[in-house]
């Protein structure tokens, strides 16, 4: 047996949420905003009949469309504990409306109790490891998280979508950051990602095609002063990626229930 990993695909602004069910335990990353947080609720008891149910949440960032439903899921599915990386703790507990950009949504955050984890913290699963992978670049307080044992990866906002490269140009973005982010993602054995939003990115070939994509460009804007190329659309206000002006491609076909 090994580790059954389901992709919920993200509403509207909502990120991609992850469940992954064990034989001794399960666990959900990310919940998206608070926008679709009840209809999320119904979503994850549809997918986690006659497994464990979910003992943790666990969040790659603060970012509301990552973390505005953890409060609700968290309550929903017996109080369980949300983990967070101890920069975002703070935001969280207080609801901070800024530094979670639900202002940017024009919608509260919920005051969402939290437990900090860092780097190399490990959930035994009981057929499977996941294991929390520092991804700063987009964001201070981004993680990533490894299914080990079958080499899936839950990217966060650090890789918004195979054809979307993440924006370093907010507060808390650090290009330098992102780019090592990328180089530590390249030398993992990985057989999937699943990004922020869309499908799953498949196969050592298709997922080396991407992240040399990704790290070409973000290297050619270090050498740009920091900038991205003159003439790419300009981001709305509520998005965490930009828009290549020559489309990248995308795998069209959607990641099957076990993310691969």
């Amino acid at each position: 047996m090994s580790v059954r990993i389901i992709r919920l695909p993200g509403i509207h602004h909502d990120a991609n949420a992850v469940i992954m069910a064990g034989s001794e335990d399960s666990l959900l990353i990310d919940t998206g905003s608070s926008w679709y947080q009840m209809l999320q609720v119904e979503r994850i008891a549809g997918h986690t009949e006659g497994v464990k149910p979910l003992s943790r949440i666990l969040l790659t960032s603060r970012r509301f469309p990552f973390s505005g439903g953890a409060k609700h899921v968290a309550s929903s599915n017996g109080d369980i504990p949300v983990l967070v990386h101890k920069d975002a703790v703070s935001s969280m507990q207080t609801g901070d409306f800024f530094t979670t950009w639900a202002n940017r949504y024009d919608s509260d955050m919920p005051k969402t109790e939290c437990t900090a984890i860092e780097a190399g913290a490990h959930f035994d699963l009981g057929d499977g490891n996941v294991i929390a992978i520092s991804t700063p670049g987009h964001c201070s307080d981004g993680l990533s998280f490894l299914e080990a044992d079958r080499g899936v990866l839950v990217s966060g906002a650090i890789l918004p979508r195979a054809d979307t490269p993440a924006r370093w140009d907010m507060p808390g973005g650090n290009l330098l950051d992102l780019i090592d982010s990328f180089k530590r993602i390249h030398g993992l054995a990985l057989s999937s990602i699943v990004p922020a939003r869309g499908p799953a990115i498949r196969g050592r070939d298709r997922i080396d095609e991407v992240l040399n994509m990704h790290l070409e460009f973000f290297e050619d804007a270090l050498a740009n002063d920091g900038q991205p190329p003159v003439g790419w659309p300009r981001p709305a206000r509520t998005t965490y990626w930009l828009t290549p002006r020559d489309p990248w491609p995308l795998v069209e076909k959607e990641a099957s229930d076990d993310g691969k």
